[in-house]
């Protein structure tokens, strides 16, 4: 099992969260961050000053089977991407365990509600 954390765009959200169940990922939690990177661009909108590390981001996360990495990936990086600077960022990691606390299922069947 791997645990996937993606940094995106918020503009990009609706698109990166239809992608994502596309690529069979059903279940993921996210949330509104903020950070300060070492970017230092910007630009003009509007007649206003911006700067990318500025630009509001929100924050993806999920567990999923290890078959199911690579296109999850995928859906990120093409529904997340605008070729601008400050696109984002994704992180994977391995995961030892996880464990259904209403049924006690433990592993990767713990992780989807087979009906």
């Amino acid at each position: 099992m791997k645990k996937i954390e993606a940094i995106i765009r918020k503009s990009q959200f609706e698109e990166v969260k239809e992608a994502l169940h596309e690529a069979d990922i059903d279940f993921f939690t996210y949330w509104d961050v903020t950070g300060i990177g070492n970017e230092v661009s910007g630009g003009i909108y509007r007649a206003q000053v911006y700067e990318t590390r500025f630009i509001q981001r929100r924050m993806i996360t999920f567990v999923c089977r290890d078959h199911l990495v690579d296109n999850a990936v995928k859906a990120i990086i093409n529904a997340g991407r605008t070729g601008e600077l400050g696109d984002g960022k994704i992180f994977i990691s391995n995961i030892e365990d996880s464990i259904r606390i209403r049924t006690g299922e433990k592993g990767p069947e713990s992780l989807f509600i087979k009906d």
